[in-house]
């Protein structure tokens, strides 16, 4: 009796099955929520980044505004794990429907909510090569440096602005 319990839980599964849809759905929801997780990443990293950067020079420490490469640096690493995530549950949906037509899939490869292949060095390295990444985060990286310098370059501009309100308060 326990054979024919076994043998049921593995029969095959049709593609019509309200399972094979609720599995599918689940993996669509993840796929969706790393690529909003991504999403977020680059608006909290823009925010971060440049209240840094204003704060530092309005506080006139523009020396100090190549910091704000850190925060940029540690959201393009988390941004490079969910592009990952995203791309193994991709993969682990295509997989799926592919067993799924060929007729291999079980009840034992329903419900398993998880990629398939581990989050390495290797696919962040890949990740950052992404066409939604590195252009992103090289931008801010570059604008970052480019204030950085221009700042630092005209920061005698708004020491002489400051003493000419001096002394426009003086001669009035």
């Amino acid at each position: 009796m326990s054979e024919e319990k076994i043998n049921i839980c593995e029969t095959a599964i049709e593609c019509e099955s309200p399972a094979v849809h609720s599995y599918l759905n689940s993996l669509q929801s993840v796929i969706s929520r790393m690529a909003s997780n991504s999403a977020t990443c680059k608006s909290w990293c823009i925010t971060l980044v440049f209240a840094i950067v204003v704060a530092l020079i309005d506080k006139n420490k523009a020396h100090l505004v190549l910091i704000a490469i850190l925060p940029t640096a540690l959201f393009s690493i988390l941004d490079c794990y969910y592009l990952s995530l995203e791309k193994a549950f991709r993969d682990k949906y295509n997989n799926f429907i592919k067993k799924l037509h060929a007729g291999n899939v079980g009840r034992s490869d329903l419900f398993i909510i998880s990629p398939e292949t581990t989050i390495g060095y290797r696919q962040l390295r890949k990740s950052l090569k992404s066409i939604s990444i590195y252009p992103f985060y090289l931008t801010v990286t570059i604008m970052i440096i480019f204030v950085g310098f221009v700042v630092e370059d005209f920061s005698w501009l708004h020491k002489l602005q400051s003493v000419l309100h001096s002394l426009s308060v003086i001669t009035k």
